[in-house]
């Protein structure tokens, strides 16, 4: 899917009621559209400033959707202000420190869903327009921004069926499951888990025996894996979900340390998200059952269209929801091309 538009999904206008634009974003049409003022219209890109408020360096997905973003900025003559972090103190501060500097346009992934209200009624108080990427805000403020949202909820549903399906091939009726979760203030991971409980809730024999923050974080994963291991033992977890593949990953090396069989006829079922180049491999390798998409880079292209439709006044819808898909090995060619561009 590289090099073209990813298929997207927009929220039906009638889901989400508009309010009037901030004085940046000008007056919206009543059709859903995100508006633009005749100063976000002309001239497109050219001068503008982006303070971009999102997900830090540390997390590889955040890395690989900031420099892609960078990229893709670096020639249209706008200024990206990076005020990026994976802290949600810290971002709370950047947010409103990027208030102050009054850019064109905040874009902005929300660590802390509840907590980032506040700095979302500043910005509309300040006329200072926002685009959030990934998962929408509180609803309190959804009608405050624009945004370019995964389905997150069918990223968790799609775990939870490839953990299903990876045991009953095996035979199993019954398994214990762990989940290494992404950070658990956020509403992504919150949606996310959602639809992986919905999902195992209609397959009672599967139970999830441990749901652990990992807060996006490979290192940690591991470690809270091998933990988990340590606990249980081989013969006590029968599947594992890792919210990102960069967490599924450290959930097989420590398996492997741990002496575990993995896949096949008898061995552990790992599925992972984000789907990255390192799940790619494994799953190639037998080593995890599947991922989804949801990768960094198709995300990075989206907001990108989104903000130059944006600033050259061609009115984009205010949200758009990105399609994700699940991935096994069945279906890996179909996909293997998007999941190993980071």
């Amino acid at each position: 899917m590289f090099g073209t538009r990813p298929l997207r999904t927009v929220f039906a206008a009638g889901a989400i009621a508009l309010t009037a634009l901030t004085a940046a974003c000008g007056s919206s049409s009543s059709g859903g559209s995100a508006g633009g003022s005749d100063d976000a219209g002309s001239g497109g890109l050219q001068g503008k400033t982006i303070a971009l408020v999102g997900y830090g360096a540390a997390s590889p997905w955040g890395a690989a959707f900031n420099k892609k973003f960078d990229e893709l900025l670096a020639p249209t003559g706008a200024k990206v202000v990076d005020l990026t972090t994976m802290d949600a103190g810290t971002q709370t501060q950047n947010f409103n420190q990027a208030i102050a500097e009054k850019p064109d346009l905040i874009v902005s992934a929300l660590l802390d869903t509840k907590a980032m209200v506040v700095p979302i009624e500043k910005a509309k108080q300040a006329g200072v327009p926002v685009l959030l990427f990934d998962a929408a805000p509180d609803p309190s403020v959804a009608d405050d921004v624009m945004g370019v949202y995964s389905d997150n909820k069918t990223l968790g549903e799609a775990a939870a069926q490839n953990i299903v399906e990876g045991l009953k091939a095996q035979g199993k009726t019954s398994g214990n499951v762990i989940v290494l979760e992404g950070t658990a203030s956020m509403l992504v991971t919150q949606d996310r888990m959602t639809g992986f409980n919905e999902v195992m809730s209609q397959n009672p024999g599967y139970k999830v025996i441990e749901t652990q923050d990992t807060n996006w974080d490979p290192t940690l994963s591991g470690q809270v894996a091998q933990q988990l291991f340590a606990k249980y033992g081989c013969d006590g977890i029968d599947a594992a979900y890792g919210m990102a593949d960069y967490m599924a990953v450290p959930i097989v090396q420590a398996a492997k340390q741990a002496g575990c069989k993995l896949g096949g006829d008898d061995g552990i079922i790992i599925t992972g998200g984000n789907c990255f180049k390192a799940g790619i491999q494994a799953i190639k390798a037998g080593d995890m059952y599947g991922t989804a998409t949801e990768d960094p880079i198709t995300l990075a292209n989206q907001t990108f269209q989104y903000i130059q439709q944006y600033f050259g006044g061609e009115n984009p819808p205010r949200t758009e929801l990105v399609k994700e898909d699940r991935v096994t090995k069945a279906n890996l060619s179909q996909y293997e091309e998007q999941c190993t561009q980071a």
